[in-house]
């Protein structure tokens, strides 16, 4: 997260990347760098919630100036996917406050591991909560429910998440459906802190198989919540590659290209505040 690096003469090696993050601590520490004790995670949250409701007010659930007087009741349950999830930390924050049923993939065997034990104490009960961590929201009661793949997002399609032969079920938590959902369609797609792990060529590929599995694609939306660096000192994109995870922070101009390569709409976009100086601009883009 902190900010470093060379300008971009490499592309990321998925499993240099894989490697690096099987060392982190399985945690929020671990997972956010080192800044996962003090305020940044709650500020992070609240921001990415905040964003989203903006976006979509209608998953407001209590009563407020930015929930519609008559909210129309969905005929589906709200379905969301968070991508590059790690230890579920997007997913129990963010997610599960605004949406019924998430679809969670994470590479990292450690990480994925860690955020199914979360998942899995929450729904019996034996979770140990603190002032960070909390039981999953509506887990227990089997109101909601978190499905768990191990997985890379350059073999992952969100239209068939099962469908590459690399991608591990771990299992689910919370409700259960009458009818086998895992390949129906995502209302949000979640994308944080971790597309800086896939080329150009490998990026645009995902958001266009990410457009295709929106269930009403002039509704829903993509939100791609990243690190972002400066452009170049003549305006140009910019790409610095980071050795030590083998992964690539790009400019906002090079984020914005890579959306309209993959035929993406930007919707709005912006910065995150409340992080440490020091680190990078973090940008909240949401796309369709």
């Amino acid at each position: 997260m902190s900010s470093g690096g060379q300008p971009a003469s490499a592309v990321p090696d998925v499993e240099d990347g894989i490697q690096y993050w099987t060392t982190q601590p399985a945690s929020y520490n671990g997972v956010l760098g080192g800044f996962g004790e003090g305020s940044l995670p709650r500020f992070d949250s609240l921001g990415s919630r905040q964003f989203l409701l903006y976006l979509l007010p209608s998953l407001c659930t209590v009563p407020s100036v930015i929930r519609p007087l008559q909210p129309v009741i969905p005929e589906h349950r709200i379905r969301a996917l968070d991508v590059g999830a790690g230890v579920g930390r997007v997913t129990s924050d963010v997610l599960l406050h605004l949406v019924q049923d998430i679809v969670l993939l994470e590479p990292a065997s450690n990480f994925v591991a860690e955020a199914y034990r979360r998942g899995t104490e929450s729904e019996n009960g034996s979770l140990k909560e603190d002032k960070s961590h909390g039981r999953w929201k509506g887990i227990q009661s089997k109101e909601k429910s978190v499905t768990f793949i191990k997985g890379t997002l350059q073999d992952f399609d969100p239209s068939q998440p099962l469908a590459a032969s690399s991608m591990e079920l771990l299992g689910r938590v919370g409700y259960e459906p009458t009818d086998d959902d895992v390949d129906s369609k995502f209302d949000v797609i979640w994308c944080q802190w971790c597309l800086g792990h896939l080329s150009d060529e490998d990026l645009v590929a995902f958001f266009m198989r990410c457009r295709a599995a929106l269930r009403f694609p002039e509704q829903n939306v993509i939100i791609v919540k990243e690190n972002v660096c400066e452009n170049t000192e003549d305006g140009q994109p910019e790409t610095i590659f980071d050795e030590s995870d083998s992964s690539l922070t790009r400019s906002d101009l090079a984020w914005k290209n890579i959306f309209a390569r993959a035929g993406l709409t930007l919707l709005h976009e912006q910065v995150q505040k409340g992080f440490p100086v020091g680190l990078y601009e973090v940008k909240m883009y949401a796309l369709r």
